[in-house]
């Protein structure tokens, strides 16, 4: 018998891999999503093979009724407090309520485990859900892949093809730095949801390399010599983010203000998926540096 897992957020982009990735996986998906989605969106679900049934988030008994049967409910959902924490906190009490057995929260970040409170937003908003999800009565696991392989692509420090840099902060030129594709996260998160019997954290990263190995991996694959640029100490880099949070208070209400993204980089350089759990499922086919690099224009 097919197992039933249901996502919530199928509509994002990591979600909606992860859908596709259970059905390949031979799983019945059902997906909610919330009123007033974009048709365009759900209909791209359907045509992946899911369920997709339409639910007020705010309405535990509904969200209560498309968990009926199901094994495991897996939430990618992407938002602030209103969602990580408060709409969290509907659907687990909505999959205790119909006898869910397994919960895989919207976690899919670096160990935040690890990372002192105030260091970065977004990953406070998961610990604070942590919070209520570590007293339910649920097998709860976390996905945690370190950072999305694609923030290479963005021009941060970190790797900018533009100027040919790869920066470090503090005496990390050598800290192997945790990178997982959003197909990868979404391919194991899917074996996982499967898996009957999960630990509480799953730890996993396509590839983890350090800025000197990426001065070396970027020349190889652009042919052309990658400067590595000290950006500063960690504490120095901790008080500008928090100085410039305190003077930007308006992002508190955006995903992605600048000062979250200089968070995320400041994580990227603090904690470190260890040990990690790849070899769980060896049928994930896990991407490489050079796969990823060579992609960047």
């Amino acid at each position: 018998m097919k197992p039933t897992i249901l996502v919530a957020g199928g509509t994002g982009n990591l979600g909606g891999r992860i859908i596709k990735a259970l059905i390949k996986r031979g799983a019945e998906v059902r997906a909610i999503v919330r009123n007033g989605s974009e048709p365009e969106k759900i209909a791209k679900l359907t045509e992946l093979g899911a369920k997709v049934i339409t639910v007020d988030m705010s309405d535990v008994a509904q969200l209560k009724q498309a968990c009926q049967g199901v094994s495991c409910v897996v939430s990618a959902l992407a938002g602030l407090h209103d969602v990580i924490v408060d709409s969290q906190i509907k659907l687990l009490d909505a999959a205790i309520a119909a006898g869910v057995p397994r919960f895989i929260p919207s976690d899919y970040s670096s160990d935040f485990t690890k990372l002192p409170a105030g260091e970065n937003r977004n990953f406070d908003l998961r610990k604070e859900f942590h919070q209520y999800l570590d007293k339910s009565p649920i097998a709860a696991t976390s996905i945690l892949n370190g950072a999305f392989a694609d923030i290479l692509s963005y021009g941060t420090p970190v790797y900018n093809v533009k100027n040919y840099s790869v920066g470090y902060w503090g005496d990390k030129s050598n800290w192997k730095i945790d990178f997982t594709t959003m197909d990868d996260t979404a391919d194991y998160t899917a074996a996982a949801a499967i898996d009957p019997s999960t630990p509480r954290i799953l730890r996993i990263a396509s590839f983890q390399i350090s800025p000197n190995e990426l001065v070396s991996v970027g020349a190889e694959v652009k042919k052309q010599e990658f400067k590595l640029i000290e950006m500063g100490s960690m504490e120095d880099f901790s008080a500008s983010n928090k100085q410039e949070r305190s003077a930007h208070p308006e992002g508190e209400k955006e995903l992605y203000s600048s000062w979250q993204g200089k968070q995320y980089l400041y994580s990227m350089f603090s904690v470190q998926n260890t040990p990690l759990d790849n070899d769980r499922y060896p049928d994930v086919r896990w991407t490489n540096a050079i796969d990823v690099l060579s992609k960047i224009g």
